[in-house]
């Protein structure tokens, strides 16, 4: 195995937490639409996708080399460059988990990594040509092209579908879409678990603990393999709400062509090496989905939060990067208060999510409507008003006193 310093085997840690947290923070991409429509009970799914996860992890490298070779200039990467890229990524996640939001892990990653590099050694370390054909684009064009192919799909599905029995159809939609969201985890797999595998990889080559442009060694790809696939099976319940329920009411036959339709796009962009937010694809599947099915609606309230959190991820990750290298480059001692401060905000989310907890318990559970609060106006004008009932009752006369 490769030799180590302190602050590489921090860079590998961290780099697993965040495969961790990308695992939780993505499992309702797969299994969201599942678990929404009933296919599947909520801890057989993300039992389901965790092993598809892991075996993904080994089926290709090609968006691992992406991060590693493509993205940065890997000869001016610092191991704390990392570091700070994956402070500003994990933070992100979390962020984004605790208010239900699914935005994209990869973006938060690579924004990061842009912010870190850009303030440890400026604008040029960053390939902008890369940038700009694999991540730019694909993030935009991903949830266009999957949207419309799920919409397409749920149409022919139902005009395929009306002379089918309703029972043997519904059964049958079902099977489908537990293969489909099996081939999203598998997808998954394939894309997700190789952004870690190439952070980490950029991390050993910036240590000089292997050579530049090399693959990730047999190693990476399994740790990065059972971090995502722990994260996943614990399961980001909040963003599978989101996900199953928020955005759109699927039945079968629409979660069949949405996980389908995303599948498609995620192995594509895997095999051409893109470094795609699965996050992207599964959303627009998901809204293409909805609008297929006559008289389906999409919640655009949801939709359009979830936009702002996708604009927002790569350049509020790239800043706080940007700020932990600033620290991290005073030395060491910046480096522990960097990662003091992760901790501690890590912790500080996790308890405030405990006021609400969101499990499989809940998961396909409508939230509760907010409370409205008290108008003293209105209250005092409904107190001196009668209702209709007592209006009546007053108007009616009286027996006299004997």
């Amino acid at each position: 195995m490769e030799s180590f310093s302190l602050i590489l085997a921090i860079v590998v840690i961290t780099a697993l937490a965040f495969d961790f947290t990308n695992g939780f923070h993505d499992t309702a991409n797969a299994m969201a639409t599942t678990i929404s429509t009933g296919a599947l009970r909520p801890k057989v799914a993300v039992a389901m996708s965790a092993v598809l996860n892991l075996v993904g992890a080994f089926l290709s490298v090609e968006v691992a080399n992406t991060i590693s070779k493509g993205l940065v200039d890997e000869t001016g990467i610092r191991p704390e460059v990392i570091f700070a890229a994956l402070v500003g990524a994990i933070l992100w996640n979390l962020l984004t988990w605790l208010v239900g939001l699914p935005s994209s892990s990869s973006h938060a990653l690579m924004g990061g990594l842009i912010g870190a590099t850009i303030a440890s050694a400026g604008m040029g370390a960053v390939h902008g040509d890369a940038l700009v054909t694999k991540v730019l684009i694909p993030a935009i064009a991903a949830p266009i092209v999957a949207g419309m192919a799920a919409m397409l799909a749920t149409r022919l599905s139902y005009t395929l579908g009306k002379k089918a029995d309703g029972k043997a159809a519904a059964k049958g939609y079902r099977a489908g879409q537990i293969a489909s969201a099996g081939l999203v985890s598998l997808a998954h797999g394939t894309n997700d678990a190789q952004k870690t595998m190439g952070i980490i990889t950029l991390a050993l080559v910036a240590g000089g603990a292997v050579a530049p442009d090399s693959d990730p060694p047999t190693w990476v790809i399994l740790s990065a393999g059972l971090a995502i696939a722990l994260g996943t099976y614990l399961g980001g319940w909040r963003i599978i709400r989101t996900m199953g329920k928020g955005l759109t009411d699927l039945q079968p036959q629409q979660g069949f062509a949405a996980q389908t339709s995303a599948a498609t796009v995620i192995l594509a962009s895997s095999h051409l090496g893109f470094s795609l937010s699965t996050t992207h694809s599964v959303s627009g599947s998901v809204m293409g989905a909805g609008l297929g099915r006559k008289g389906g609606v999409v919640r655009w309230s949801t939709a359009t939060r979830m936009f702002v959190a996708w604009g927002l991820t790569l350049p509020a990750a790239a800043l706080v990067g940007a700020l932990a290298e600033s620290v991290t480059d005073l030395g060491d001692w910046g480096t522990a208060v960097v990662a003091v401060f992760l901790v501690a905000s890590s912790a500080a989310i996790w308890k405030i999510s405990r006021r609400e907890v969101v499990d499989a318990s809940n998961v396909n559970g409508t939230e509760e409507p907010a409370t409205v609060p008290p108008m003293p106006v209105t209250d005092n004008l409904t107190a001196t008003i009668p209702s209709p009932a007592a209006a009546a009752a007053a108007a009616e006369p009286t027996a006299p006193a004997v």
